[in-house]
């Protein structure tokens, strides 16, 4: 049952819901793909066609980011014909926020129409084969932040009570971005990212850690979406830019300064490759 009009929607899934019709009669048209930009990379969703822009604080449901590089808006326009909806930053647990509330925009864009969903990150680098500024592919991930969006009552219409996690990051958009990234003459790399709630960075003990647990690269983000869009059926392409090095890789401080220059230094790099990948997302 929908709520009825001037009435507060009650469930989960009616909030969404209520969140979803509001962006159709902003956008007027359906989604095919959703993205999540993360810190310093939310300038891509300015060259998207025939955009239009609406900010966070409108949307029912919605929370603020309070994080610099997160320019808080959900932008929707084409990229190659397809359809998309953008968001120029994300809520973080770190900000006092609830997993239902990060994880709220995948649920309202899942209800949308979205089949896909793109979730970028800044993150810090384990492997050193990493390079700052590279972009990888997530091919799985460590949720190590001590809880999961799916905690509590379970609504159906979302989704099972027990997603199956065996193939998060969909394996076909991974060899679609491989091929558009080599024909760029890019190599990107495959890793698992590790997501730690943050918002202090990790201690050099608790990096040698996660090299232990098989980590490439590890965050404050990303890993709650994932695992809400994989209970709703959506088709899951993760990327990392390595911004920095973690603690005790390389003998230096940790800010975050650097993180937002240096998804300034690779944004164009990082831009042609979704505009390469994501008309390629079924």
């Amino acid at each position: 049952m929908t709520p009825q009009e001037g009435q507060h929607p009650e469930t989960l899934y009616e909030r969404a819901e209520h969140a979803a019709r509001f962006i159709h009669a902003r956008a007027g048209e359906e989604v095919r793909a959703a993205l999540v930009l993360g810190s310093g990379l939310g300038a891509f969703a300015d060259e998207l066609e025939d955009a239009r822009a609406i900010p966070y604080s409108e949307i029912p449901g919605f929370a603020r980011p309070t994080v610099e590089g997160h320019a808080g808006r959900l932008v929707v326009g084409r990229v190659g014909g397809a359809t998309v909806a953008a968001m120029q930053g994300r809520f973080h647990f770190y900000e006092g926020y609830t997993l239902e509330e990060v994880t709220f925009p995948i649920r309202t864009l899942g209800l949308l129409g979205a089949k896909s969903l793109v979730l970028t990150n800044a993150a810090g680098g384990l492997n050193n084969s990493y390079e700052q500024g590279a972009l990888i592919l997530i091919s799985d991930h460590l949720n190590l932040m001590g809880t999961n969006p799916l905690l509590g009552r379970n609504d159906a219409r979302f989704g099972p009570r027990f997603p199956d996690m065996t193939e998060v990051y969909d394996r076909e958009y991974q060899e679609a971005a491989i091929a558009e990234a080599r024909a760029m003459g890019l190599e990107l790399k495959r890793g698992i990212y590790a997501a730690l709630s943050g918002p202090s960075y990790e201690t050099p003990a608790e990096i040698r850690m996660l090299r232990l647990l098989g980590a490439d690269a590890v965050g404050m983000s990303t890993v709650p979406e994932a695992i809400v869009a994989r209970q709703m059926g959506l088709r899951v392409l993760g990327l990392s830019c390595i911004t920095n090095m973690a603690a005790g890789v390389l003998d230096k401080p940790i800010n975050h300064e650097e993180v937002i220059e240096t998804g300034e230094r690779v944004r164009e790099t990082f831009a042609e490759l979704l505009r390469r990948v994501i008309p390629k997302l079924q």
